[in-house]
């Protein structure tokens, strides 16, 4: 990351509803599901717990090989990937709304922020790659104002990696999570908006807004696109050998309340 600048640990940011609900949380700090997001005609879609809590697997290593410079995951969830990057000595942050994700993130081995994707974060402009995994592509229920964010998070040229789903969709719902499939269980969280994208409608929609692709590819059976920002220079960006300085979420021990100088 050229010259991320210091984030003073401190107080995070609110959290949305949903990233407080007990499904969600207790499967990460568990390790495993039940969990789906479940839309309100009672459609279900299940999220794969155990893979996103165990060590990163073939596919994701495939796509951290792809990886250029510094690197932002957004939406790091339990963090195999920001925890892989770190013990490759690599700069990586990774972003996440719920507490339970930074936690266990932090307790990986990696540098983790308990923050919103919209919200102000460290090294605007000047991240080198940013990871869209696990659907995260569909943020915020807009995929139009999720790029144009990610774009200004990266540096001129950077690069975004993004996992689309597995099939040609592109929708906008509003979604709960859910730990059981039971429609009036109250182990669900709040309403939230998403996106289910796939690798065309990405494409499409990036295109119009000036990214370049720069390459797709199935791997396991899941699908990425990798794009590349067309965003200009700006001629106020600091010199890209500053050092780059990120401050860990403050977690349950002492050495997460400091700030944390990647190698």
């Amino acid at each position: 990351m050229k010259g991320a600048a210091r984030l003073a640990p401190g107080t995070p940011s609110p959290a949305p509803a949903w990233a407080a609900s007990d499904p969600y949380a207790a499967a990460l700090r568990s390790g495993h599901g039940p969990l789906f997001l479940r839309r309100t005609d009672g459609w279900l879609l299940p999220l794969d717990v155990e893979r996103w809590c165990a060590r990163a697997d073939p596919v994701d290593l495939e796509v951290l090989d792809r990886c250029e410079g510094a690197v932002l995951d957004v939406g790091c969830g339990p963090g195999r990937l920001v925890a892989e990057l770190a013990a490759r000595g690599r700069t990586a942050l990774g972003i996440d709304v719920s507490e339970a994700a930074v936690t266990r993130t932090v307790r990986l081995g990696g540098q983790s922020l308990r923050r919103s994707v919209f919200e102000p974060l460290p090294g605007e402009g000047r991240w080198d790659t940013v990871l869209l995994m696990d659907g995260n592509v569909g943020i915020g229920g807009d995929p139009r104002a999720l790029l144009a964010r990610v774009a200004a998070l990266l540096a001129p040229g950077g690069l975004l990696i993004a996992e689309t789903a597995p099939v040609d969709v592109d929708e906008r719902a509003h979604v709960q999570l859910v730990g059981v499939t039971d429609a009036h269980s109250r182990a669900a969280g709040s309403p939230f908006p998403w996106a289910r994208i796939g690798t065309r409608a990405l494409l499409r929609r990036a295109g119009a807004a000036g990214w370049r692709s720069a390459g797709q590819w199935t791997s396991g059976g899941r699908r990425f696109v990798a794009l590349r920002s067309s965003r200009p220079a700006s001629s106020s960006a600091e010199p890209p050998n500053s050092t780059a300085v990120i401050s860990s979420q403050r977690a349950r021990n002492p050495s997460a309340d400091s700030p944390v100088t990647p190698a």
